[in-house]
Parts: C-alpha cells; sequence; structure tokens
C-alpha cells in the first residue's frame, strides 16, 4: 500500500493532512517521546479506515488520543491487540517510531500487554454487535489527537496537560479534522469517550446541529470504571437514545 493509501477512501486524504501537520509540531519537557502511529503505522490505519470508514455513520464515538498499548501499537482507536487483529480482521505493517522510550516500545501485533481501555471498549460492542461488520455498519471509532506523549519517565502526558502555547496549533489541527470527521461520515450523533472529548466535541461542532453525548472512559485509572463499565456505558447510550 502507497505511504498516502487508497484513494477510494475520502478520509485518507484527510488524515494524511493531519498526521503531517502535527508531525511538524514542536513540544517541550516533561514530554520527551512523541509517537505518531499515522507515520509508522499508516498502512494499518488506512486498513481500518477503508474497511470501516465509509460513509454515513449514524453514531461517531471520540477518544482522546493514543494510549501506549493500544492505538501506539496498531494505529487503531483503543486498539487493542486482538480487537483489531482478530475481531476487525486489520493486518497491516507496524514499523516503529523514530525514537522510542525504552520501557514503551512498539512492538505492533507482538504486543503480549493488553490495553484495558480498548478491551472494555471493543468487548462492549462486540458483545452487542458480535461482528465488527455489524458494528461498523452505523458506528465509527476515532481519536480526537493522533500523537502519544510521553515523559522521560515513560508516563503518559495528556494532550490537556501541554502547556496552553503548545495546546493551541494542536487542538487547530486535530479541531480542523474532527470537522471534516463531521462532513465526511455525516453522523446523527457524536459521543465523547470521556470529559476531555465532550469538551473539544462542544467547542468545535457548537454551530452543527448534531446531537452530542458522553459515556464513561474505560479507563482503569477511575474507581468508576471498575465496576461495570460495560453495563453503565450501555444504560447511558440507552437514556440517550442512542441504542434501543
Amino acid at each position: 500500500m502507497s505511504r498516502e493509501g487508497p484513494l477510494s477512501c475520502p478520509l485518507i486524504e484527510a488524515t494524511a493532512a493531519l498526521r503531517d501537520s502535527v508531525e511538524r509540531l514542536a513540544f517541550s519537557p516533561p514530554v520527551a517521546y512523541i509517537y505518531n502511529p499515522l507515520h509508522y503505522a499508516w498502512e494499518t490505519h488506512c486498513q481500518y479506515l477503508t474497511q470501516y470508514g465509509t460513509a454515513p455513520k449514524r453514531v461517531l464515538f471520540l477518544g482522546m488520543n493514543p494510549g501506549p498499548f493500544g492505538m501506539a501499537q496498531t494505529a487503531v482507536p483503543f486498539g487493542e491487540i486482538r480487537a483489531v487483529h482478530d475481531w476487525m480482521g486489520l493486518r497491516g505493517a507496524i514499523g516503529s517510531p523514530p525514537v522510542e522510550h525504552p520501557k514503551r516500545p512498539v512492538k505492533g501485533f507482538d504486543t503480549k500487554r493488553s490495553e484495558i481501555s480498548g478491551r472494555r471498549l471493543w468487548g462492549l460492542f462486540e458483545q452487542r454487535f458480535v461482528t465488527a461488520r455489524a458494528f461498523f455498519t452505523d458506528h465509527f471509532v476515532a481519536n480526537y489527537c493522533p500523537l502519544l506523549f510521553l515523559e522521560a519517565s515513560g508516563r503518559n502526558r495528556t494532550p490537556d496537560k501541554l502547556s496552553s502555547k503548545e495546546r493551541k496549533p494542536l487542538y487547530a489541527a486535530c479541531d480542523k479534522h474532527l470537522l471534516q470527521w463531521i462532513a465526511t461520515l455525516k453522523p446523527q450523533w457524536v459521543i465523547a469517550i470521556g470529559t476531555f472529548a465532550e469538551k473539544r466535541i462542544q467547542h468545535t461542532l457548537q454551530d452543527h446541529a448534531i446531537r452530542v453525548g458522553r459515556i464513561l472512559h474505560p479507563s482503569p485509572a477511575s474507581p468508576a470504571t471498575n465496576r461495570n463499565w460495560a453495563e453503565s456505558v450501555t444504560a447511558q447510550l440507552e437514556t440517550l437514545g442512542v441504542w434501543g
């Protein structure tokens, strides 16, 4: 597959532009390492877009940015290995970032550690829809920001913890891309996965007549997610009217 991906998918060009625009940004300490899976795992991301990103979609789920054991490994949002490789059937080549943190190597589909957030999210969708094709008929999952930021210790530094000077150009590029998602997929609902995504959606889509909701983030860092997360989120989506 070429670097620019198959031309049949309208999201390829927009995502390539995002990929390259955020690559040109600079970030200062405590950010020590920056992973851009849209570069080193572009082939797999293109497979994700072309197989499952065809328009329109009734529901667009939006997360924050890659996790070290999820999208950083597979280039798929919340990209838990089994879900991406086995359930979605994606097999693209995975490279590695130019400079890796020794505690956070990119091993792609050979990664042994499972991302809990991804296992919970995709596990819920698999339980409800059984096949990936059935889920992606009306749904899609994206991340607001494509970059993973790591401190020298290996700790994640989320986009909201960047300096205001660094956030401004990053958010501008990501806001523009979110609008391209909306224009292409034409969703009836945009569902934020967590509060960060909700804030960015509300800011970016304030002039658009699109229904916005939020579900509990599946990260184990929050005690609330460790008590029947799937049941809680299903109830949230049913209350919103997203799921019947």
